[in-house]
């Protein structure tokens, strides 16, 4: 049996995404998804491998997308010689970004937790080393915003940077899972710099840091 070609396996993840986020993850199964997409269960199977292939994949795409956007948000705001304040500020603006620009995918992206697909035993080898390598990714961009800013990478200096970045948007701007207002990312916004204006906690000793 031919691979699908690359636009019916972004039709298939599209229409996964959706049902997701409208009915929960558990309503995304290979049965459910053929019969919403007129595909058929072998095409699915041979193009995923299993449910939990697909639904790891559907979560990769996502991740990736977000990861490009705040990328572009990052390097955008150092282009244009902003100060590294002002790139955190986009990092953490980013997921209000993206919720704007990709609403499905950022939704299922706060439906379907990633620690769910990592702990799942039937995620496929390929798909956990990919979610292994966008962490890395992410703990990588983490690392430059804390020098940037603190001009420190270890732990304590780059969890100052996670709260920023992921900790303070998911409290204030991901709250109830509506469309991102205006007004609370203005106070996000605030709220970033107001804790990036303190300095940071001191390093961990040696033996317990990981970033160095």
């Amino acid at each position: 049996m031919p691979r699908p070609r690359l636009h019916d396996l972004d039709r298939l993840m599209d229409a996964a995404e959706q049902m997701a986020v409208e009915f929960g993850p558990a309503a995304v199964t290979v049965r459910a998804l053929s019969e919403a997409t007129s595909v058929s269960n072998g095409t699915i199977y041979h193009a995923f491998g299993s449910r939990a292939g697909l639904m790891g994949r559907v979560w990769l795409r996502a991740a990736q997308r977000f990861l490009a956007l705040q990328r572009e948000a990052v390097d955008r705001a150092m282009a244009a010689g902003s100060s590294p304040e002002d790139a955190v500020v986009a990092a953490a603006d980013t997921p209000a970004e993206f919720l704007l620009q990709q609403p499905v995918s950022g939704r299922f992206l706060l439906t379907v937790p990633r620690r769910e697909l990592l702990g799942s035993s039937e995620i496929p080898d390929d798909i956990a080393e990919e979610l292994r390598r966008l962490d890395q990714t992410l703990g990588e961009l983490f690392v430059g915003l804390s020098r940037s800013v603190f001009d420190r990478g270890d732990r304590a200096a780059v969890a100052v940077i996670r709260d920023c970045v992921v900790e303070l948007p998911t409290a204030l701007l991901l709250r109830g899972r509506r469309e991102p207002d205006p007004d609370v990312r203005q106070r996000l916004a605030a709220a970033v710099r107001a804790v990036l204006a303190l300095p940071p906690p001191p390093p961990l000793p040696t033996s317990a840091t990981s970033t160095k």
